[in-house]
């Protein structure tokens, strides 16, 4: 199962790259919108982790872009960001997020088992 992660924090991405990695999953990192983007078209993931606060294309234009692409439309995204409001919320989710995970509440455990869960489930949407 390959997972993207889409985080402009360096240390942040690392970790989670790593503790991924070492659940077996394979795992590509990304600093900011466009690169992130551009991987997902080029080297579609099984599932995407998405910051909202990102340089060069937030992520409300990277999940935008994925939805309206009949080729990403699919792919299952859980937002991870420190954004919290409502509003950002139900945007979100109207946009086709899986999930909605606000970085402080969370710990990397916590976020590696919801992606494992986003995936049973996708994978049992799918058959």
């Amino acid at each position: 199962m390959k997972v993207l992660v889409i985080e402009d924090d360096k240390f942040l991405q690392r970790l989670l790259v790593m503790k991924l990695a070492q659940d077996g999953f394979d795992v590509v990192g990304a600093s900011d919108g466009e690169d992130g983007l551009r991987r997902i078209v080029t080297e579609p993931p099984d599932l995407v982790v998405l910051d909202l606060i990102l340089p060069k294309m937030d992520g409300f234009e990277v999940l935008t872009q994925m939805r309206t692409n009949s080729q990403t439309r699919d792919i299952p995204v859980i937002v991870l960001s420190n954004l919290g409001q409502e509003e950002d919320v139900s945007r979100v989710k109207q946009l086709g997020a899986m999930e909605f995970l606000t970085k402080s509440d969370i710990s990397i455990h916590e976020v590696v088992q919801k992606i494992k869960e986003a995936l049973a489930r996708h994978l049992s949407q799918k058959k």
